[in-house]
């Protein structure tokens, strides 16, 4: 599980250790492989009342490795499967997220960098029951960095069938990273999930991948138009099934669920009733990408790889700042999610 590398490309992703907890059966099951150039060290505080005089007493609720890949194989094998994360550290807090994966239990290979890790603040206000989720911009990465990674990247990948490349960019990299990431991937045989924003989205986009999700934000960046329900996001995944970017596109839409798209067509589903009160939905993406992925891992079709997404996607709602979902309320959701099938001719709801 301890992972570590050098600045030196010749070693840089080397990777010790056995599967994490979870894994279930050891090497029958192959691993997914996460990407997280930007991760953090999440701290939780919780406060009674935020007051914006005096001083505010707080807790600690947890410190944890964060990073979209990092949370993405946190929840992999959360569900039962495999997971290897990749990722950058740096500095003193790039070691303390070494420990942190380290003492968690979770495979991962990490690349030295000269700049520090950074840390993102949750806040969990305890009488209004929300959370603000702070997060500074990151270490910025020389040339050389932003190489070395690529090629152990491509070391690291394997036999992994599924990378997931999830989160921002730290600066320095350029706009087309992701798309280099694209090559390598599909250059090992492998299929790249992409989950990410910003001017280095368009250029992964423009290499292709196999899956892409993106939330509301995310398409109204990409269209320029607001996206508000399934006609909008149906609009968008056409486009990118149809020029290549992407061969599943999933858009989601907050309370009204997500469009799944494949070269079959396109199905809504419609996001489960909550059983409560929706506390943050910080951690909804993360743990949306992870179920679809492993469940297209172990042979699932894609919509129903989706459907598991949008309960457990639900499920992370109702856990403050970025704690883990509930499994069993997982479970209980995706009974409640409903879909409609469309094609150029028809609807049919199921």
């Amino acid at each position: 599980m301890s992972t570590a590398a050098t600045p030196d490309p010749a070693t840089a992703g080397s990777t010790h250790g056995a599967a994490g907890p979870g894994s279930a059966g050891g090497q029958s099951r192959q691993s997914i492989l996460t990407l997280t150039m930007n991760p953090t060290v999440d701290l939780c505080w919780e406060v009674g009342l935020l007051e914006d005089i005096g001083k505010n007493r707080a807790r600690v609720r947890s410190v944890a490795a964060g990073g979209g890949g990092i949370n993405v194989a946190r929840h992999v094998v959360r569900l039962g499967g495999r997971a290897t994360a990749f990722h950058t550290a740096g500095g003193e807090v790039g070691l303390r997220l070494n420990r942190l994966l380290d003492e968690e239990g979770i495979d991962h290979v990490a690349v030295d960098i000269e700049d520090q890790t950074r840390e993102a603040l949750v806040l969990f206000e305890a009488q209004s029951r929300r959370s603000y989720h702070i997060v500074p911009p990151g270490p910025h990465l020389h040339d050389h960095e932003g190489q070395q990674c690529l090629d152990a990247l491509a070391r690291a990948v394997g036999s992994c069938p599924y990378v997931v490349a999830s989160g921002s960019l730290p600066g320095g990299l350029p706009d087309d990273f992701y798309a280099a990431v694209a090559r390598r991937i599909r250059e090992a045989g492998s299929r790249l999930v992409l989950d990410t924003s910003g001017p280095a989205l368009r250029g992964a986009l423009a290499e292709g991948v196999f899956l892409f999700r993106c939330n509301r934000t995310e398409a109204e960046s990409l269209t320029g138009q607001p996206v508000c329900g399934f006609a909008d996001a149906r609009a968008l995944n056409e486009h990118l099934l149809g020029t290549g970017a992407a061969e599943i596109a999933v858009t989601t839409l907050g309370e009204l669920g997500a469009l799944c798209s494949t070269g079959h067509g396109h199905t809504e589903l419609y996001a489960p009733p909550l059983p409560g009160e929706a506390l943050s939905d910080a951690g909804a993406g993360d743990s949306m990408v992870a179920a679809i992925t492993t469940q297209l891992a172990s042979g699932v079709d894609p919509v129903s790889a989706c459907a598991l997404g949008v309960a457990v996607a639900a499920a992370a709602m109702l856990t403050p700042s970025t704690e883990p979902f509930d499994l069993d309320a997982a479970r209980s959701l995706r009974s409640q999610v409903r879909t409609g099938f469309q094609t150029d001719a028809r609807r049919q709801d199921l």
